[in-house]
């Protein structure tokens, strides 16, 4: 758990880094948004609420790269007779977009670690330890203009065979929708 606390100040601080030494053009940009979705396959989670915070610098015209990180909350359900626990996603990702147009859809992707937080079992009524994270992408596909990101995405940490319980396989992924509103960083 110190790990993870160190691993979330370090990126807060980058951020903050990053930001701080930006020049004032509008290409670079601080992306706050929600997102909710359903968990598939649902067997250890039903749905996911989040928080999602990234930094893009548009590299060229309808090319940005960034940070991304935040927060999505898997709600866990009974499955059979195990009780799954709750428990959360920090990604610590990078964040790539395209935008053919200044407005209109856009297509993207975040890639990179992502961390599970939580109750250290899977289920309430067992022993299984969860995995601690793995390879974290979440794919989206979406519409936005200067201010509003509205997207469809997929987010997916994997685990291999970590925390699975018999048959029931653990699972940290969801399909989803999502907004965004960007914060310019310049004038």
């Amino acid at each position: 758990m110190k790990s993870m606390k160190k691993t979330i100040l370090a990126l807060g601080l980058m951020t903050v880094g990053l930001v701080s030494a930006q020049n004032a053009s509008m290409n670079n940009m601080l992306k706050v948004g929600i997102n909710g979705g359903l968990a598939v396959p649902a067997e250890n989670a039903g749905g996911t609420v989040g928080l999602d915070v990234s930094y893009q610098n548009l590299v060229v015209p309808g090319v940005g790269l960034g940070i991304a990180t935040g927060y999505s909350h898997f709600f866990g359900k009974e499955n059979n007779s195990l009780k799954n626990n709750d428990f959360g996603v920090v990604p610590v990702a990078a964040l790539i977009r395209i935008y053919p147009k200044q407005t209109g859809f856009y297509l993207g992707t975040d890639i990179g670690y992502g961390f599970i937080v939580g109750d250290d079992k899977v289920a309430a009524n067992n022993t299984k330890e969860r995995p601690d994270g793995g390879l974290y992408i979440k794919p989206e596909i979406g519409y936005h203009n200067q201010d509003w990101n509205f997207s469809v995405q997929y987010q997916k940490t994997f685990t291999g065979d970590k925390g699975q319980i018999g048959d029931q396989k653990y699972n940290a992924g969801a399909i989803g929708v999502g907004v965004g509103y960007n914060i310019p960083l310049g004038k």
